[in-house]
């Protein structure tokens, strides 16, 4: 795992977690308030047969968001922008909660990007479901001004490891089964991350862009765009998923036939994390079967240029 800086319309921090010289690549891409280092726990599951980059988009991670937005839109862009400079195109994108939505609009927007989709608990379209009471109120909060500042400003006042644990504790069925050596990864990174002034309002403001896109009310754009995507997709849902009820997964993949879909049971929101190797096999699986593994690879005409260390 290396930790590298691109420009990208900006400086972007990525993580280049290897994989053999000309392996197809796969391009990580985070959830709201993530980071490069969600992938960390099933990157060696994967990077045996496939090379794994992952960029912290702008107000994440290590790429400061320096005047830039952290919409949704912004950070397509900007992953768009990445795919270009790194590794060219096309890749395998492979995005988790906001990640799977900014990948699935990349996917309907640049197609020649994008070979295939691996939607992990992707922050898909509402559906009329009854949601989780405390992740209703706690967005509720976060989204209220003021409110939302005052939450955050006591979040950066906790300990590093409190801070991680309260977001396992959200975002996974049974926190313990992420690897404790990924755990103190994630707690050294908010650690740096707690010398950053704008961490809240860039927060915000990315949290009201996915809420906005995935509405009732403006979210038939990227309906649409979900509608134009035209590559292979897989779905991976955790059942046990309080952030994106399992029946979105369902509904979309209803509404998607040709997608394949697999649901890990007693999983959260992060199965990336907390259930890596589960994942990585449903991943490895669906790639071999729809022949990404190589067409992919095939199809690629060169690696991008080098960015720097």
């Amino acid at each position: 795992m290396e930790s590298r800086r691109v420009d990208a319309g900006g400086d972007v921090h990525y993580l280049d977690y290897g994989g053999p010289a000309g392996a197809p690549v796969i391009v990580g891409v985070h959830g709201l308030g993530g980071s490069s280092l969600n992938w960390s726990a099933i990157a060696p599951l994967l990077t045996g047969r496939y090379r794994l980059l992952a960029p912290d988009l702008a107000g994440h991670g290590l790429t400061r968001s320096l005047g830039r937005s952290t919409s949704v839109p912004a950070n397509q862009a900007l992953l768009h922008r990445f795919i270009e400079a790194v590794p060219g195109s096309p890749v395998i994108l492979m995005g988790n909660s906001m990640g799977g939505m900014i990948s699935l609009i990349e996917a309907g927007t640049s197609p020649a990007s994008v070979s295939g989709l691996v939607l992990v608990d992707p922050a898909l379209p509402f559906v009329p479901v009854r949601p989780d009471p405390m992740v209703t109120a706690l967005f509720a909060l976060q989204a209220t001004p003021g409110i939302g500042h005052a939450l955050m400003a006591s979040r950066r006042r906790q300990p590093p490891e409190a801070a991680v644990a309260g977001v396992l504790n959200l975002c996974c069925a049974d926190p313990s089964a992420v690897p404790p050596d990924v755990v103190a990864q994630h707690v050294e990174l908010a650690r740096q991350r707690a010398a950053f002034s704008e961490v809240g309002q860039d927060f915000a403001a990315a949290m009201r862009s996915v809420i906005a896109t995935a509405g009732y009310l403006h979210g038939q754009a990227y309906r649409r765009r979900i509608r134009s995507v035209t590559c292979p997709v897989l779905l991976v849902h955790g059942s046990a998923d309080r952030l994106v009820p399992v029946a979105a997964a369902r509904a979309a993949a209803r509404a998607h036939p040709a997608w394949s879909v697999v649901i890990l049971p007693g999983v959260g929101h992060v199965p990336q994390l907390e259930a890596p190797r589960e994942c990585a096999a449903a991943i490895s699986r669906w790639l071999a079967t729809t022949g990404l593994d190589r067409a992919q690879a095939a199809a690629r005409p060169g690696s991008g240029p080098p960015a720097s260390v």
